[in-house]
């Protein structure tokens, strides 16, 4: 590590600690030339490992615009597709690996997507799952009509039928 100051090369660590998110560690440093302290942060980068056999380092953005275009049309603003892509992020951060295949990535933005608006998560999923057929769409509203009757979720979300929910009380 390089002074700023001096850009002397012999620099040592004074204090660590991981920042809030976890993602990051803060060192400070000081410089055994000229005695200045300064911060260094460092990131762990995720690496996405593409079918390919590829590499290239995670981009949020990226990840953001493919959902992007799934949500046109939708009540949906840029600032919970910011939100998405930070969810997906931290994600793929706290499953602690360096590498994360493609795919990994697919399914980490299925979860958070199908909770913001589900018509866009089924048009993200029809090209992420490579649906063939209006069957493909059936069984994929089938499952999130029976999901929505599970006893831990609200039965008022029972709207994709074309029905309104049943009264409550």
């Amino acid at each position: 590590m390089h002074c700023p100051y001096c850009r002397h090369t012999d620099t040592r660590v004074v204090d660590s600690r991981v920042a809030e998110d976890g993602g990051s560690i803060r060192r400070r440093r000081t410089c055994s030339e000229c005695g200045k302290r300064f911060t260094t942060v460092e990131l762990m980068q995720v690496t996405v490992l593409k079918r390919s056999g590829a590499t290239e380092p995670f981009q949020r953005d990226k990840a953001v615009a493919g959902v992007r275009k799934a949500c046109k049309g939708r009540p949906v603003t840029e600032d919970q597709l910011d939100r998405l892509g930070q969810a997906v992020e931290d994600a793929l951060r706290a499953a602690g690996a360096a590498e994360v295949p493609a795919h990994e990535v697919g399914l980490a933005i299925l979860g958070p997507l199908r909770e913001l608006d589900e018509v866009a998560y089924l048009r993200f999923a029809s090209v992420y799952r490579a649906f063939e057929s209006a069957d493909d769409f059936e069984d994929e509203i089938a499952q999130l009509r029976s999901e929505r009757r599970t006893p831990d979720s609200p039965a008022a979300l029972d709207g994709l039928d074309g029905r309104a929910p049943a009264p409550t009380g």
